[in-house]
C-alpha cells in the first residue's frame, strides 16, 4: 500500500485578523482525495466502517494507526467520482474534518487550529460558512468545526493507545490481498492485519481487559471487514472492464 499522502497543502492557523472576511464552502468535492487510497480510521468509526470498508493496521512501531482502504491502486480513491462526488455510504472523518485539523506545538501540549488555505472551498466571496462575524468573533460553524476537530483529537490519542495495545501484545503480522486487476494478477501489500489465532491464545486477563474497553470488540470488527477487501477489489474490475 503507498505511504499515506497529506492532504493538506498549506495548512495555516485561523485567525480573525487574517480570516475575518473568508468563508468555507463544503460538501460538494471529494476531490482533494482523489490520490488518496487509505486513510486513518478512529476506533470509534469501526462500527459504521466496517460495514462497507476493509479496516486494516498502517504504519510502524510507534506510528502503527488503524486505516480504511479505499482504493486498491497507488493514488487512486476508488469512492471519489471523476465530478469529486463521494461514491460509498460512509465518509471517514479524516476527510470530513477537511480543511480544518489541528497543529501541535513543538512540545505537544498546544494545539491551533489550522485550515488549507488551498481548499478550492475556501473563499472570501461570501459562498458557503463564514469563519467570523463582522465584529472578527468565530461564527457557529467555527465554533462547531473547533469542537470537531477537538473530539476527532481526543479519539486519535484513543486509537494510538489500542494500536499500540496490538503491538505490545504481539497480535498484528504483515499481510496483503491478492485480486485480479484488467485481467492480471495484483497485489495490495504494506499493511498488517490481526492474527485470530493469537488473538485467540491470549491469557484470559488479556482478554479481559480489552473486553472491558471494547477493545476486543474492535479486533473483530477488523477481523469482520476484511471480507469487504474481495468486494471491492471485484467492483474496480468491472469499472475498470467497462471503460
Amino acid at each position: 500500500m503507498a505511504k499515506q499522502l497529506m492532504i493538506y497543502e498549506r495548512a495555516v492557523p485561523v485567525s480573525s485578523e487574517a480570516h475575518r472576511d473568508w468563508s468555507v464552502k463544503t460538501g460538494d468535492t471529494f476531490a482533494f482525495a482523489k490520490e488518496i487510497n487509505s486513510v486513518p480510521i478512529l476506533a470509534a468509526e469501526f462500527a459504521v466502517s466496517a460495514l462497507e470498508h476493509t479496516i486494516i493496521f498502517a504504519g510502524e512501531g510507534d506510528a502503527v494507526f488503524p486505516s480504511v482502504i479505499l482504493g486498491m491502486r497507488d493514488n487512486d480513491n476508488a469512492h471519489v467520482n471523476e465530478d469529486g462526488s463521494w461514491n460509498g455510504n460512509y465518509v471517514p472523518a479524516f476527510l470530513r474534518r477537511y480543511p480544518f485539523v489541528f497543529s501541535r506545538s513543538g512540545d505537544g501540549d498546544t494545539f491551533t487550529l489550522c485550515i488549507d488555505e488551498e481548499f478550492e472551498g475556501f473563499n472570501n466571496e461570501g459562498k458557503g460558512e463564514r469563519l467570523f462575524d463582522a465584529d472578527g468573533n468565530r461564527t457557529q460553524y467555527l465554533e462547531t468545526m473547533l469542537k470537531f476537530i477537538q473530539e476527532y483529537q481526543n479519539q486519535f490519542t484513543r486509537t494510538q493507545a489500542f494500536a499500540k495495545k496490538l503491538v505490545d501484545l504481539g497480535l498484528l503480522e504483515p499481510a496483503q490481498a491478492q485480486f485480479q486487476m484488467a485481467g492480471k494478477q495484483s497485489a495490495l501489500a504494506g499493511f498488517q492485519t490481526i492474527n485470530r489465532a493469537k488473538l485467540k491464545e491470549l491469557s484470559g486477563d488479556q482478554l479481559k481487559e480489552l473486553a472491558a474497553t471494547d477493545e476486543l470488540e474492535l479486533c473483530y470488527m477488523h477481523l469482520q471487514s476484511l471480507n469487504n477487501l474481495t468486494p471491492m477489489a471485484r467492483r474496480l474490475a468491472d469499472q475498470l472492464d467497462s471503460e
